[in-house]
C-alpha cells in the first residue's frame, strides 16, 4: 500500500538524487494512460520541463540517437506532435503526430470544438439547458430535463451555423421548435418556428464546461504534491524513518558470555561500546556520552552467527541447469528488503552465509553478510571477508528426487559426482596454467601472442586450489563425506565445513585429520533416505572429536531459535553450556574465518552483541536489543511501538484508497512469500515451484 502511495513521486525522488531517467510505456496495461501517468508525476513534484525531457532528449541520448530525434532542430528526422494547449494539460487535445515527416491525424485540427452548457431562450423566455459534448466533429446535443434525464437533441453543427429540433415540455404541454442561427462567440442565437409555424427569436448563452471539460480543466490547474507517509528503511514493514546509526553504549550490571577460555561467562559486569567496536569489559565503567542500557538481571552474548541461511536472496537459489556453477555468486542478488532479516533479528542473529542451493556438485559462491535492516545489499556484506562456494553430494546433485524428466543431466550416480569434481579441477589446473605461461611471456612475446579465453566458473575454482576461496559442502552420507576429501588432498586443499554432515558422528576422526569443520542440524533426521541414520549426539560427536562444529538453520524459521537449537546439544549429549553457546556464535565465526572480529566478547572485535532477558539458552529467552557495529537494529520497546505504527499507518492508506472511490482497484495478490531451502528449484516467488524433494 506503501508503494502506491508513493510511486508516483519516484521521478522526482530520482532527480533529487541525480540520477538521469527516462519514461517508458512498459508494464503499462493500458498504454494510452501513458501521458496520464506523467501527468501525475508532475502533480508529485516534478516539473514540466523534466517531464518532457524523459520523454525526449533522455531516451534519444539513451539511444544515442540524439543527433536524429528527441528534439525540434534543423536537420533532425521530423518526428514532433501538434496539440492545442500543454502537452501536460488534461484537457490538451492532440491533433497531428508526425512520424518522419509523415502527419498522422489523431484529431481534425479544423474542427471547432462546440462543448459546454447553455441556457435556452425563447423569445426571452428560459426553457432548458442543453448540453454539448464530444470530440470535435462528432459532438452530440443534449436537453437537460433534470439532475438525472438528460434526451438527445437532433442537431447539426456546420463551422458557425447550427440548425436545432427541439421539444420543450411534457404532454399537452410539450412545444416543438425548429431552429436555427450563429455562433456568436460562444453563444448561439437566431429564428425559428414553433408546432403552429410561428417565428420566434431564440439564444443560447453558455454558462460553463461540463463534467468532462471541468475534470480536464482541474486537471490543468497548478496542484501540489500530495501529503504521504514517511518513506522507511527498508521500505517494509518494519522499516526505520531514520537509518540507525552507532552510539557510545554501556551495558551495565549484565551477565556478559565473553566465551573466552579463562572466564567465559562474567556475573554483574559492564560492557562499553564505542566507534562499532568493544571498547572495555569490567565494572563500574563510566563513559561520557554513552547512553546507559540497564542489563541487570539480562545476559549478553555474542550475537547467533547462521552458518548456513537462505534468507535474502532474490527470485531463486539454485542454479541447477549445470554441474558447475560457479561463476554464479549470491552476493549479486541479495535482497535487503527480506522481512527474514528483521525476524531473526528479533532472535539475536547477527551475521549469516548466505549460501547457494544444492542442485549441483559445485554451485554458486556464497555472500557473508550482517543483518543490518535498511541497508542496501552491498552495505550488508560483511567487508574483506573470505569468498566462499557451495558445493554438495548426495540425492539432490544426481537427480535421483527431481522427478522421471530429469534423467539427462550428468551426473545421475554418485560415482558421477565424484568425476565432476575430479574434471572440474582438472580443467581449473590446466587454465590456471595457461595463464601462467601467457603471465610469463615478455611485453614482445605477448604482442604475437593471444591470451587465454577468460571463464569466471575455472577462476573460482582456480581460487579453490588456491586456498583464496572455501569450500562449504551438503553433505550427508559417510562414503560420499570421505570421497571429497580425498578428493581435495588429491588437488593439494582442504575443504572448510561439511554442512548438514548428519553422518559426520561416523567419520569424526576422519574430519579432525582433515581440518574441516562441521555446521550440522541438531535434530533433524528421517526426511529422506540419505539422512536416516542421522542421531541428536551428531554435535557432540564431532565436537568431542576435535572438529570445530557449529548448529545452523538452513531455515527461515529455525533461524530465529538457533539459540534453542544450541541447547539441544546439552540436552541430547551434555554439552557444557559454553561450548553449546559457541556452536552458534564463536564457531561459526571460526568456519567463515572471522573468529577474529565476531563470535565473542572481547575488547576490540565488533560490537555484535545480544541483551537477552533470560539465561540465552532457555527457551524463555527473548532478545532485547540486538546490536551489530554498535547500532541497535532491534528492540523489543521500540519493535511493539513499531507494530502500533503499522496498524495505524496501515488503517491510514486504506482510508486513502476509500476517499478514492476504489477505481482500479486490485484483488490482494497471493499469500506470504515462500522461503528457500537448498533444495528449490526455481527463479521467481511463485505457488508453482519444484523441489528435489519431489514436492
Amino acid at each position: 500500500m506503501k508503494h502506491w502511495e508513493m510511486a508516483p513521486s519516484n521521478p522526482k525522488a530520482l532527480i533529487d538524487a541525480g540520477i538521469t531517467f527516462a519514461f517508458t510505456t512498459d508494464g503499462l496495461k493500458k498504454k494510452g494512460d501513458y501521458l496520464k501517468m506523467v501527468r501525475k508525476a508532475i502533480e508529485y513534484g516534478l516539473t514540466e520541463e523534466q517531464a518532457l525531457a524523459a520523454m525526449t532528449t533522455i531516451p534519444a541520448r539513451m539511444a544515442r540517437a540524439e543527433g536524429m530525434v528527441g528534439a525540434l532542430k534543423g536537420g533532425m528526422v521530423a518526428n514532433f506532435i501538434v496539440t492545442d494547449g500543454s502537452l501536460f494539460a488534461g484537457s490538451t487535445k492532440i491533433y497531428q503526430n508526425w512520424v518522419q515527416g509523415k502527419p498522422y491525424v489523431i484529431s481534425d485540427i479544423t474542427k471547432t470544438d462546440y462543448a459546454g452548457i447553455f441556457e435556452v431562450s425563447i423569445d426571452g423566455s428560459a426553457v432548458g439547458t442543453l448540453k454539448i459534448e464530444g470530440e470535435p466533429g462528432s459532438q452530440k446535443m443534449k436537453l437537460v430535463v433534470n439532475d438525472s434525464t438528460e434526451k438527445d437533441v437532433k442537431a447539426t453543427l456546420d463551422e458557425e451555423k447550427v440548425t436545432i429540433t427541439l421539444t420543450v415540455g411534457e404532454g399537452d404541454d410539450a412545444n416543438t421548435y425548429r431552429l436555427s442561427g450563429y455562433r456568436m462567440d460562444q453563444n448561439w442565437e437566431g429564428q425559428g418556428t414553433d408546432a403552429s409555424g410561428t417565428w420566434v427569436n431564440w439564444s443560447a448563452t453558455y454558462t460553463g464546461a461540463t463534467d468532462a471539460e471541468a475534470s480536464e480543466e482541474e486537471e490543468d490547474k497548478e496542484m501540489s504534491a500530495p501529503e504521504m507517509g514517511d518513506l522507511i528503511y527498508p521500505f517494509v514493514a518494519y522499516g526505520n524513518t531514520e537509518m540507525p546509526t552507532a552510539q557510545t553504549l554501556l551495558i551495565k550490571n549484565a551477565t556478559v558470555w565473553t566465551l573466552d577460555d579463562d572466564n567465559p561467562i562474567l556475573e554483574n559486569t559492564d560492557v562499553l561500546l564505542e566507534d562499532g567496536k568493544i571498547a572495555k569489559i569490567g565494572q563500574d565503567l563510566r563513559a561520557r556520552g554513552a547512553m546507559e542500557v540497564d542489563g541487570t538481571g539480562m545476559h549478553l552474548t555474542p550475537g547467533i552467527i547462521d552458518e548456513h541461511s537462505h534468507i535474502a536472496i532474490s527470485r531463486g537459489v539454485n542454479e541447477g541447469s549445470h554441474a558447475v556453477t560457479s561463476e554464479v555468486r549470491i552476493g549479486d542478488v541479495v535482497n535487503s528488503e527480506d522481512v527474514n532479516i528483521y525476524r531473526q533479528l528479533a532472535g539475536g542473529v547477527t551475521a549469516a552465509q548466505l549460501l547457494h542451493g544444492s542442485a549441483n556438485p559445485i554451485g554458486g559462491q556464497s555472500a557473508l553478510i550482517k543483518l543490518r535492516w535498511g541497508m542496501t545489499p552491498e552495505q550488508m556484506k560483511i567487508a574483506g571477508a573470505d569468498g566462499y562456494i557451495k558445493c554438495a553430494l548426495g540425492e539432490n546433485v544426481k537427480q535421483s528426487n527431481w522427478g522421471d524428466n530429469n534423467t539427462i543431466r550428468f551426473p545421475q550416480t554418485r560415482m558421477g559426482v565424484e568425476q565432476v569434481f575430479v574434471n572440474a579441477f582438472t580443467e581449473a589446473r590446466a587454465y590456471e596454467a595457461e595463464w601462467n605461461a601467457y603471465n610469463g611471456l615478455s611485453s614482445r612475446e605477448k604482442e604475437s601472442a593471444t591470451a587465454p579465453r577468460r571463464d569466471f566458473q575455472l577462476e573460482a575454482l582456480v581460487e579453490i586450489l588456491n586456498k583464496k576461496r572455501f569450500i562449504t559442502c551438503h553433505s550427508y552420507v559417510q562414503s560420499e563425506i570421505n570421497m571429497l576429501m580425498k578428493v581435495a588432498e588429491r588437488f593439494d586443499f582442504r575443504i572448510n565445513t561439511f554442512t548438514h554432515i548428519l553422518e559426520g558422528y561416523k567419520v569424526a576422526d576422519k574430519m579432525a585429520e582433515h581440518g574441516v569443520g562441521g555446521s550440522t542440524f541438531s535434530d533433524w533426521w528421517a526426511y529422506k533416505m540419505e539422512v536416516r541414520e542421522a542421531i541428536p549426539y551428531n554435535a557432540m560427536l564431532m565436537s568431542g572429536a576435535g572438529v570445530v562444529t557449529a548448529i545452523n538453520s538452513d531455515d527461515a524459521e529455525m533461524a530465529r531459535r538457533l539459540n534453542q537449537e544450541a541447547a539441544k546439544s546439552i540436552k541430547y549429549g551434555g554439552v557444557d553450556e559454553v561450548e553449546a553457546l559457541k556452536m552458534v556464535t564463536l564457531n561459526p565465526a571460526k568456519l567463515l574465518h572471522l573468529e577474529d572480529r565476531m563470535g565473542s566478547i572481547e575488547v576490540g572485535k565488533d560490537a555484535d552483541v545480544v541483551l537477552w532477558n533470560e539465561h540465552p539458552l532457555s527457551i524463555y529467552a527473548r532478545p532485547m536489543k540486538t546490536i551489530i557495529d554498535g547500532v541497535v537494529y532491534f528492540d523489543a520497546e521500540k519493535d511493539a511501538e513499531m507494530q502500533t505504527t503499522i496498524a495505524a499507518e496501515r488503517a491510514r492508506l486504506i482510508a486513502k484508497m476509500l476517499e478514492g472511490g476504489g477505481k482500479g482497484s486490485n484483488r490482494p495478490m497471493g499469500g506470504a512469500r515462500r522461503s528457500w531451502d537448498c533444495e528449490d528449484i526455481i527463479d521467481v516467488w511463485s505457488e508453482d515451484y519444484i523441489r528435489t524433494d519431489g514436492e
